[in-house]
């Protein structure tokens, strides 16, 4: 450094009066120099110090003045920090720190908002990088957490390492009273589906954080559905396999919890619920056609369609009766099983469809018979009617009578323009509520149809009406079984267009899957969904009377009724605050029960749920600052800034280092010859002056 770069001159009397000065001194030593005198040289410094004296020669020394400063304090928000009164604690630190940057010269505290919860856990620092700050005025960071987060980074990140290399303070301030315990239960593997019948394996694990590491014993509660609910013992620490049993299609809920673990920060991670959707193993579908007709196509290309569908379909192509002279061979592809079909394999079909089956001797009384047992022992049986059905060989002159919803006279064939018509019932039952351009009168709608079987009998429920408001579609439960009659033959005509053709292959899906028990078919039915905290109630029924109040049970045993209020046509509603604990609830009405669980917003914030410095002490320290517990608001550390070089962080105070910068066209001045010297100085030289001459 230069210092004559910091010399300045300020002068007592003008310069031309310090130059004539000057000139004169030189001319009184030249003079003296010419005449020998003695001790001249020392009177002309003598000379030379008062001149440089009166030319007010000064030292300018720069000022420094504090530089702003903006320091960071992230605030977390997640989940985590609901749990006690973390919250409240980090919140009011907050506020008091806010203050007290206030009264620093400089500073400028920003506070950013960590929320957390969105499916990526805490993210502390993320919420750093977004904060907004000016090029070069960062000085650190403050951390106000349960110190559980999930993005830290493996070193220091660069924005904490200032451009002169040393490293910027970041404090660590973590609600709680030191390190704590959690138990928490794991799903380390659960199917997404399972067959209906079968066994599915849960794989889970117990683990107490923050422990001494040793296995511990704990009891595993767990509850399958509507079934009693059971417990095992586990070891914590060690995966263990749970087999549960699929009883039934759709949706089942399993609820496991777990023992807590004294002293633990929270239970809310010893519970969780797994879903199973059971589903059936491939249904296995039985076609068989009376004679070659328009509609079996459309049957083999619904089924056909449908991969969970396994489909036998047979077609009888010449009676036994009818001798037209054709080879066999010409005629079957294969023999037709009859007995394999209706009397060994009867049970393995989820479906029986006899589509315009004309018997005339092809099924002898025993396997109709059979067919009619199969049916009462939990079958489906659907049967498509055409003019065949009032006949010689009819059906309704064989054991299969006992199982029909409906009997039509030999005189019942109507043949002539018509539309299907949804009943009062079918608006209402769920094979066809809601069927695409339902008819909402005698001139819109479906297409029609041209023949139709009128009946003289029928029990069950009519879901659609034909010709003179007859029954056109019958259902009816015959014991464990079900049974549904299409009293007409022209279904297919749907599928080429007729008039604007209808929903036929939405009605056939509805109708074979209503057969085949799927739940969400039942008229009679109830479900239960959890969303954003709401429980949602809904209830079908055939009926049109409002259903009794629904019975709801809270994870927590708590019991309530809330009344159902009418949605649309047999669809009744009812919706409740969901904001209780976490687990199953069950919904109750008229015999029938549904459960429901809500869906963790955010797995990753359960998985560990204590308040600990493990994770954040090492950046801390990495960068000069400091972990600090805050059992309450009121020990929030007071802020401090520090000269740079010295300790960050104490007891009871949180430091950043000061920062300050040279001010423009400012300094400090200091004479490089005060007047005491000055004069002291050209005395003495005079003296030495006079000293010499007096020899």
């Amino acid at each position: 450094m230069n210092v004559w770069h910091n010399v300045a001159f300020a002068p007592s009397l003008p310069v031309w009066a310090l130059a004539a000065f000057g000139v004169l001194s030189l001319g009184f030593c030249a003079y003296g120099l010419i005449r020998r005198a003695p001790g001249m040289f020392w009177r002309f410094a003598a000379m030379l110090v008062l001149l440089f004296w009166l030319s007010g020669p000064r030292l300018l020394h720069p000022v420094f003045r504090p530089v702003p400063q903006d320091v960071l304090m992230v605030v977390d928000h997640s989940p985590s920090m609901a749990l006690r009164n973390r919250q409240s604690i980090v919140d009011e630190t907050a506020t008091a720190l806010r203050a007290a940057a206030a009264h620093l010269p400089g500073m400028t505290l920003h506070t950013v908002i960590a929320h957390g919860g969105v499916g990526h856990g805490t993210r502390l620092f993320d919420a750093l990088d977004q904060a907004d700050l000016p090029q070069g005025r960062f000085s650190g960071a403050i951390l106000l957490t349960d110190g559980m987060d999930h993005d830290v980074p493996q070193r220091l990140p660069d924005r904490f390492h200032s451009p002169d290399g040393t490293a910027l303070p970041l404090h660590v301030l973590l609600s709680g009273r030191g390190e704590e315990t959690d138990r928490r239960l794991r799903i380390l593997q659960a199917p997404p589906f399972a067959i209906v019948g079968q066994k599915a394996t849960l794989r889970v694990q117990v683990d107490d954080l923050g422990t001494d590491g040793q296995p511990h014993q704990a009891v595993l509660s767990i509850r399958e559905g509507q079934s009693p609910q059971h417990d095992v013992p586990v070891t914590t620490g060690q995966p263990q396999d749970l087999t549960v049993h699929i009883r039934q299609p759709g949706e089942m809920l399993v609820g496991l919890s777990v023992s807590a673990l004294p002293g633990e920060v929270s239970d809310i991670n010893n519970r969780d619920v797994v879903r199973i959707n059971g589903v059936r193993d491939r249904l296995k579908v039985l076609l068989v056609s009376g004679t070659p007709n328009q509609g079996e196509r459309v049957w083999r290309s619904l089924l056909k369609a449908d991969p969970s569908v396994d489909l036998v379909h047979f077609t009888i192509l010449r009676p036994p009766d009818k001798d037209d002279g054709t080879p066999l061979s010409d005629l079957a592809l294969i023999p037709f099983p009859i007995k394999e079909l209706f009397q060994d394999r009867i049970r393995q079909f989820d479906l029986i469809i006899l589509d315009g089956f004309h018997n005339a001797g092809i099924l002898p009384q025993e396997y109709l018979a059979n067919i009619a047992d199969y049916v009462r022992g939990g079958g489906g049986l659907l049967l498509t009617a055409g003019p065949e059905f009032v006949e010689d060989g009819t059906l309704q002159d064989t054991p299969l009578n006992t199982v029909m919803p409906a009997h039509v006279p030999g005189d019942g064939v109507v043949v002539r323009k018509f539309q299907p018509q949804l009943t009062s019932l079918g608006r209402r039952h769920p094979v066809t509520a809601g069927l695409p351009d339902a008819p909402t009168g005698p001139d819109n709608g479906w297409g029609p149809w041209y023949r139709a079987l009128r009946p003289d009998r029928q029990q069950g429920e009519t879901l659609m009406n034909g010709p003179d408001a007859q029954p056109l579609l019958v259902l009816d439960r015959v014991d464990r079984g079900r049974v549904a009659l299409l009293l007409s033959d022209q279904l297919w005509l749907w599928s080429r267009g007729e008039g604007g053709g209808g929903p036929q292959p939405e009605l056939l899906r509805r109708l074979s899957h209503w057969l085949m028990k799927e739940p969400q078919l039942e008229e009679n039915q109830l479900q239960a969904t959890i969303s954003d905290n709401r429980l949602l109630i809904t209830r079908h029924t055939a009926a049109s009377v409002v259903p009794p109040p629904a019975r709801i049970t809270a994870p927590d045993g708590h019991e309530q009724s809330l009344p159902l209020v009418r949605a649309s046509d047999g669809v009744f509603t009812a919706t409740l605050d969901a904001n209780g604990p976490y687990g199953i609830w069950t919904v109750r009405e008229d015999g029938l029960t549904a459960f429901a669980a809500p869906a963790v917003t955010d797995p990753i914030e359960r998985r560990d749920l204590r308040a600990t410095a493990s994770l954040l002490a090492p950046l801390a320290k990495a960068s000069g600052g400091g972990v600090q517990w805050l059992p309450s608001a009121a020990s929030a550390p007071a802020l401090h800034q520090v000269t740079p070089g010295t300790a960050l962080t104490g007891r009871d105070w949180i430091g950043f280092p000061r920062r300050v910068a040279q001010a423009n066209a400012e300094a400090r001045p200091t004479d490089l010859l005060p007047a005491w010297a000055a004069m002291a100085l050209a005395l003495l030289l005079l003296f030495v002056g006079w000293r010499r001459e007096g020899r």
